[in-house]
């Protein structure tokens, strides 16, 4: 079984989304020692930008191969500006792609990609769950998932850091709780029926 581990955050060990993706891994690995993990940095190693000249490659791309090949894919994924870190969308732009993780059909786009597990380590300053009074500016998660329905990946679990931005306090007890919910993740490596 094969893990595709995502990291997009930009502040290096500082990074919370970072600290809990590696939690994540970390319960998975645990569970199943055998488990092969490939590892991205985006911050490190950024996938460049779609342009007009390299758009006839996209096919190609190593992130498209990395994800086709994952049984489980973890991503960290922090919120920036309300939405995902453009590192991150830039991954994304060469692993939607058509006739590969996607097609179009008379009935409308049909997903390619499914029957894997992906497991979204997020961090957000605010508060942004359902019921909070910034719910309303979350175009992070609606837009992650939006993406994973897309290729034919109906459910994602995504495990949240909030208001880290609140006070150093409030930071260390959000990181502290959503690493307690990784370490407390369903080791199975299969999506859930």
């Amino acid at each position: 079984m094969k893990l595709l581990h995502i990291d997009s955050g930009i502040t290096g060990g500082a990074s919370v989304s970072r600290q809990v993706s590696a939690a994540v891994v970390d319960a998975l690995k645990s569970a199943n020692p055998t488990l092969e993990v490939t590892y991205r940095d985006l911050e490190a190693e950024p996938v460049p930008h779609l342009t007009g000249a390299g758009l006839g490659g996209l096919a190609e791309s190593d992130p498209l191969a990395e994800f086709l090949a994952a049984d489980v894919v973890v991503i960290g994924a922090p919120m920036y500006n309300f939405g995902i870190p453009s590192q991150l969308k830039a991954w994304f732009d060469r692993v939607l792609v058509a006739g590969k993780t996607f097609r179009y059909t008379e009935n409308g786009p049909e997903g390619l990609a499914g029957g894997k597990r992906v497991i979204i380590a997020s961090a957000r300053g605010n508060i942004y769950a359902n019921g909070a009074p910034n719910a309303g500016l979350d175009f992070h998660e609606p837009y992650l998932r939006t993406l994973f329905r897309f290729v034919g990946i109906p459910e994602i679990e995504v495990i949240r850091a909030e208001g880290v931005a609140f006070s150093p306090e409030h930071r260390a007890n959000a990181l502290k709780d959503a690493v307690a919910q990784a370490a407390a993740l369903d080791g199975s490596l299969k999506v859930a029926a």
